[in-house]
């Protein structure tokens, strides 16, 4: 049962729709201004969603998880489950995800979090297969959950707030999945996919990373310039996470050479993100 219920979550990506799940919970706060328990059914219902998405994702890429290192023993390429099997699972989720939407947080909630499932699975996912910058227009699909929670918390869904924040994390997708890229480029050249380093140096493609390791500090420096942190503290912990971030990005540029850099990097532009979320939580709920 252990083992059965492991690969039903790494079907679902869990630790990937965790934090989808924190930063739809982190739009309901900033929205609302408090944590109550109107959070946890758009919460759920996002999770599964996601989830029933990247179980998705694991069946339109279980030829190519087989070709990496990183991926072949996932569940569809180790033939741990079968592939009507996923299809059944992902049917479930994306189902009831969509009803508990529709029903806690309103029909346009529901509506974003479709169209986040249509353009990580129709749009995003096609496209890396062709395109070595796939990642620019795919990295929306990072943009859409906060603002999801912001909609269930009552915000209108064209305030300039939310889509700073989602600006963020659509900036930040970037360069975390460009860090992730140079740290297993053998992975994906093994498995066909067109890379950057097919466009670029290694030297060039870690200059470039760093360029928008910063551009994700200075957008989340941004962030209180649109009346979102209400306490002085706040503001001052966000450039200290900011400026931590950007001296951090800036010790690779003498250093591009040294995959155990960008390791670090990838580690810490992800703990920057979840940072924020912190933040911003904070300013609503203390």
């Amino acid at each position: 049962m252990k083992m059965r219920l492991s690969t039903y979550l790494e079907l679902a990506k869990i630790r990937i729709t965790i934090f989808v799940m924190l930063t739809t919970a982190l739009g309901y706060i900033v929205a609302s201004r408090e944590i109550n328990t109107g959070i946890i059914l758009p919460c759920l219902g996002i999770l599964l969603v996601a989830c029933g998405s990247a179980a998705v994702n694991h069946l339109q890429e279980r030829k190519t998880d087989a070709l990496m290192d990183r991926t072949k023993n996932r569940p569809l390429p180790s033939g741990k489950i079968t592939p009507a099997g996923a299809i059944v699972y992902a049917v479930i989720l994306l189902l009831s995800g969509t009803v508990i939407l529709m029903t806690a947080a309103g029909l346009l909630a529901a509506a974003l979090a479709l169209l986040n499932l249509i353009w990580y699975n129709l749009v995003y996912t096609p496209l890396k297969k062709r395109y070595s910058l796939a990642i620019i227009p795919g990295s929306l699909v990072g943009a859409i959950p906060p603002a999801v929670g912001w909609v269930a918390g009552g915000g209108y869904i064209f305030d300039p707030q939310i889509i700073i924040i989602a600006f963020f994390f659509f900036i930040w997708q970037i360069p975390h999945f460009w860090l992730l890229l140079i740290v297993l480029r053998k992975d994906y050249e093994q498995a066909g996919f067109p890379i950057l380093t097919n466009l670029f140096s290694d030297d060039q493609l870690g200059r470039i990373t760093v360029i928008w390791i910063y551009a994700t500090a200075v957008t989340a420096l941004l962030i209180p310039l649109f009346g979102i942190v209400e306490y002085t503290l706040i503001n001052v912990a966000l450039f200290a996470a900011g400026l931590w971030l950007v001296i951090h990005a800036s010790r690779m540029l003498g250093r591009l050479d040294h995959k155990l850099f960008y390791r670090y990097a990838f580690k810490e532009i992800n703990l920057f993100a979840v940072l924020i979320v912190l933040f911003l939580s904070l300013d609503k709920i203390v």
